[in-house]
């Protein structure tokens, strides 16, 4: 599963398993869980092992429910927030709350990626992919929120789709859900721990210099003036590191001293353990999903970035369609399929949306939403990677030098690319506790029927996954890569092939199934596949 509802269940949505620390006082240390709530919590647990998900003969009566005030939704891509409560399995939640909680759980990592993979396709053939991909995640994700709907005699009102992949395809589509579920977790944090480290150096970066009064200017092509866009990949065929020279008053030493412990890959991706490793041992890491609101400003904070940038740099384009200059790209690029990549993490939604959908109060309106919501999306990802792309100046700078991460084409010394990595670095330390929060649900309860086993389990499974990160920020600091390869896998099973095969099951055994429904269903899932391997070749 990728998405874990930490006591998110309905009168119409039972049996289910509360874990304890989602009912502790935190006033109190003596006493991690009250009385009431542990006696509760033994009831939640008979309940949900009378019976089958799909067999509601034995459901947990309205008494046993947790308080409403303890809903929590989280999402692998960036998200925790909070659910109203809902009666008869119908939410609360308007079309335009709904269409907003959509657009901010897609939104994540992958729009820093966005101008890089226009790069890698071409400018015209980017646009014509975002287009494209945003149109069948669409139509995929479409096609898994009516999965349920084609179960017959079976109430899956309370199914989420690895539910449905283990009704049509048993303990196979059970634990290859964990698996693509996992890989999308893992690869977010991982994506995380690389950007956190190179926020976290630049805004060290920043500050020291400030307080020092130092005048410092990094050895890379750029260009001149006070909007300053530089090309770090053009300096060295290796990942730019610390390499500066000082212009001005202060103590070279320390100065030297501060850039060899000051690393961007050596040294910073260490420090992170410090305050990272600790949070993701808390049992509960709810207090952090009250800081969500950070995702959206800083969604919001980078597009007002973009139109500052863009209004000052101005516009440079040149349409080459099939050959290469200097400064510019062709239109089409044989190196598309890293965008389709990108795109395909980007817009991954497709493991939560029933959880979205079922806290609309207007069921009828579920796809309407869904489609705004996705053209929402799309259109942000246009605007942010069109308008970085061709305002990127070019010349005296080739397109070729836009980075995989679009703030890394500004210096650390400029004052709103400092604000964003601000930004970013505290929503992602507050993120990342819950998506290892999630993991570790997923992956431990699995094997040992506890997502808390012991401190023992939770920290050889958070050492791992933090090991994984620090050796991606030291050896393999891409994060346009790790994006693509972590959703063209995942995006496999839940975007491409389930929700295609089961709706080709579904129809089969309906007695419905046609041959252009087959074979338009059949290329989908090639296309995926495609997507996949092309990863690994280009």
């Amino acid at each position: 599963l990728s998405v874990f509802l930490s006591s998110l269940f309905f009168p119409s949505s039972r049996p289910f398993h509360v874990e304890p620390t989602n009912i502790v006082s935190v006033n109190d240390d003596m006493q991690r869980v009250t009385d009431e709530a542990s006696a509760m919590n033994k009831r939640i647990h008979y309940y949900s092992r009378l019976t089958s998900p799909a067999d509601r003969a034995l459901i947990a009566p309205d008494h046993v429910l947790p308080a409403p005030d303890e809903i929590y939704v989280y999402s692998p891509l960036g998200t925790a927030f909070k659910v109203d409560s809902c009666t008869d399995g119908y939410g609360k939640n308007s079309s335009l709350v709904t269409i907003f909680m959509i657009w901010n759980t897609m939104m994540g990592t992958s729009i820093l990626s966005i101008p890089w993979g226009i790069k890698q396709a071409g400018f015209t053939s980017g646009i014509i992919l975002i287009l494209l991909m945003g149109i069948l995640t669409l139509y995929c994700c479409y096609r898994v929120v009516k999965s349920r709907q084609m179960i017959p005699l079976t109430d899956t009102s309370n199914w989420e789709f690895p539910d449905v992949c283990k009704y049509y395809f048993g303990s196979f589509g059970q634990w290859s859900s964990l698996l693509f579920s996992m890989v999308s977790l893992v690869g977010a944090m991982v994506v995380y721990w690389v950007l956190m480290s190179n926020f976290l150096f630049n805004t060290g970066r920043f500050i020291y210099n400030f307080a020092h009064d130092i005048n410092v200017t990094d050895i890379v092509p750029g260009t001149n003036g006070s909007n300053k866009v530089i090309c770090p990949s053009a300096a060295s065929d290796h990942p730019p590191q610390n390499r500066t020279v000082m212009f001005s008053s202060g103590n070279r030493t320390g100065f030297e001293l501060f850039e060899e412990w000051w690393d961007k890959s050596k040294t910073v991706p260490f420090y992170l353990i410090a305050v990272l490793l600790p949070l993701l041992n808390l049992k509960s890491p709810s207090f952090f999903a009250k800081f969500n609101v950070l995702g959206t400003v800083s969604v919001v904070y980078l597009v007002f970035l973009v139109t500052v940038k863009a209004a000052h740099l101005g516009i440079h384009l040149e349409f080459n369609w099939f050959t290469e200059n200097e400064f510019f790209v062709p239109e089409f690029r044989i190196l598309f399929p890293q965008l389709t990549g990108v795109l395909t993490l980007a817009f991954f939604i497709h493991n939560c949306v029933i959880t979205l959908l079922q806290n609309n109060k207007n069921q009828e309106n579920n796809v309407r939403d869904l489609s705004i919501a996705y053209f929402l999306v799309g259109l942000t990802y246009l605007y942010v990677g069109v308008i970085i792309f061709a305002s990127f100046p070019s010349p005296p700078l080739s397109k070729e030098c836009i980075e995989q991460n679009f703030l890394d084409n500004f210096p650390s010394d400029d004052i709103m690319s400092f604000v964003a990595r601000i930004f970013l670095l505290f929503q992602m330390m507050t993120v990342y506790p819950l998506l290892g929060y999630l993991a570790r649900v997923q992956l431990l309860r699995q094997f040992f029927g506890n997502a808390y086993p012991s401190l023992f389990h939770v920290l050889v499974l958070n050492l791992a996954i933090v090991g994984a990160g620090v050796a991606m920020a030291r050896f393999y600091p891409n994060i346009g890569g790790i994006i693509r390869y972590s959703g063209a896998t995942c995006g496999l099973a839940f975007v491409f092939v389930y929700p295609s095969l089961i709706y080709m099951i579904s129809l089969h055994r309906a007695g419905q199934l046609t041959w252009p429904a087959l074979i338009i269903h059949i290329f989908i899932i090639l296309l995926g596949l495609a997507n996949l391997i092309a990863q690994f070749l280009l």
